[in-house]
């Protein structure tokens, strides 16, 4: 196994800015706001740029999937 010695405070600073991108990185996806599926369906309706077909797909598998969930 390798080894790489870098100074105390250049370690030090490392490990704070590791601990801040976690806690930023966390924070973000606390913040995701999960429309209700049919809100989401309607949406998509509403542009008239998709089939039937489609959207119903896409209602069956959003309320399959962890975001029908949430």
């Amino acid at each position: 196994m390798n080894k790489i010695t870098i100074p105390k405070d250049e370690y030090q600073a490392l490990k704070r800015q590791s601990k801040a991108y976690r806690q930023l990185a966390g924070r973000l996806f606390e913040v995701v706001v999960h429309d209700d599926v049919g809100i989401v369906i309607e949406d998509f309706a509403k542009t008239k740029l998709y089939s039937k077909e489609f959207l119903a797909d896409l209602e069956k598998g959003l309320r399959r999937s962890s975001y029908g969930k949430a």
